[in-house]
């Protein structure tokens, strides 16, 4: 009643000016309460409101289907060479369980042997050749970024789909680092804890010791308006020379059950390329490249996840470079090799020249097909509106007769079906 005796009083005022300056004065102290009461509300969330965040975090069930996100933030600069530099510490001991802990892989039904087929395999080699290349028929990259320091160089792109998560592609060139040092860097899960302030768990799950493919679970801390995240990775390094192809993506595992919290990511895939290049400094071959090519579907609207991508990109990334600075003096010490690491010397030799040969093959074949079906509706014979056209115009100039017309219809619908026949 109070509120309702001081809005009358407020339109009792002289002139409009004071009335809106009485109905700002009213206003301001209402929605502060209600700002103050939804940041509260977030911060002192009970366990039973469970809808994991509300608006940002329900996009996905427990169906397994796709969740509405993208790279966020911590995300696209996390997980891989350059971009998952945002993990909480945790002791080796509780992120990393022991080697005779880790099977190898063995599939004995046909569901599990199903997941095996997701697994990375030579079509995703095949497909990450593309990406690195930039073949894949996808849409243009928009440039985002292009940051140095003295010991690194940052380049950022990124573009839209149609359907799907936004997708990330970054270009880092590392200076006195070798393409061996950084491949091993960024699979050594138990060293990444130290320099990834964003993985809380990291586990083995399974291992080749022949292909040196890998499954592996992580769970990565996120903002206080969302849910922690789960990852089940397939990862596996090609070699060709001295270029290293590292692809990791996520793979399905019936083997671990889901819960509410965390919520895992099914769509996920960080992948990057490592080879030499030559130093800004002095143009010797002393420096590093990475590229990487990043996108996933964590749950997020997906242009909230690009403001966030946007702000904090860079903030991420550069944090690497001491990591890594670390891992080379790690590894100068002469410390034994993690046994992440060690899967890593496992890789699987391909040939180039080769892969470019199918691919063109492919493609040429691709182009004779599409030409072919472009062909087809030329010999199709007559068309029907041609026909139908034709026999208007001679019934209008022979006879105002029905019957005619009707004769001279009824023969053009016949042979214009005969037409597309031929």
């Amino acid at each position: 009643m109070a509120m309702v005796s001081a809005f009358l009083e407020i339109l009792q005022k002289p002139t409009i000016g004071d009335m809106v300056l009485e109905l700002m004065a009213l206003a301001t102290p209402i929605w502060a309460a209600i700002v103050f009461g939804v940041l509260l509300g977030w911060a002192w969330k009970p366990n039973w409101a469970n809808l994991s965040v509300g608006f940002l975090d329900s996009a996905a069930a427990n169906d397994g289907e796709t969740k509405k996100s993208a790279a966020a933030l911590s995300q696209l600069v996390g997980s891989i060479p350059s971009l998952s530099s945002l993990k909480r510490h945790f002791s080796l001991e509780a992120s990393n369980p022991s080697d005779s802990s880790v099977p190898c892989f063995e599939y004995s039904s046909s569901k599990l042997g199903t997941e095996k087929t997701s697994d990375v395999n030579e079509d995703d080699l095949n497909h990450f050749h593309k990406l690195v290349e930039e073949k894949d028929g996808g849409p243009v990259w928009i440039q985002m970024m292009d940051r140095s320091t003295p010991n690194m160089s940052y380049q950022a792109w990124r573009r839209d789909l149609e359907t799907g998560p936004p997708q990330y592609r970054s270009r880092t060139i590392y200076e006195d680092a070798t393409p061996e040092m950084l491949k091993d860097f960024f699979w050594d899960d138990e060293f990444r804890v130290k320099w990834d302030d964003m993985l809380i768990h990291s586990e083995t799950l399974e291992e080749c010791p022949t292909t040196g493919t890998m499954v592996v679970q992580w769970v990565r801390k996120f903002p206080f308006f969302c849910s922690d995240r789960e990852y089940i990775i397939g990862r596996r390094i090609w070699q060709s020379g001295g270029n290293y192809y590292c692809i990791t993506k996520g793979v399905p595992r019936s083997s671990v059950p889901r819960r509410n919290k965390p919520r895992r990511v099914d769509l996920y895939y960080s992948s990057w390329c490592i080879r030499a290049a030559e130093s800004k400094r002095d143009g010797r071959s002393t420096a590093c490249e990475v590229l990487l090519f990043h996108y996933e579907d964590m749950g997020i609207p997906w242009e909230i996840a690009k403001l966030g991508v946007r702000q904090g990109m860079w903030g991420a990334v550069k944090k690497i470079d001491p990591g890594l600075r670390a891992y080379q003096k790690h590894r100068a010490s002469g410390a034994p090799l993690s046994r992440s690491a060690t899967m890593a010397q496992i890789n699987a030799k391909v040939d180039v020249d080769a892969l470019e040969a199918q691919e063109s093959t492919s493609a040429s074949a691709s182009e004779a097909k599409d030409l072919v079906s472009i062909d087809k509706p030329s010999r199709r014979g007559i068309s029907k509106g041609l026909v139908i056209g034709g026999a208007i115009a001679l019934a209008c100039s022979l006879d105002r007769g029905l019957l005619t017309k009707a004769v001279i219809f009824g023969v053009a619908r016949k042979f214009a079906r005969t037409g597309q026949r031929l």
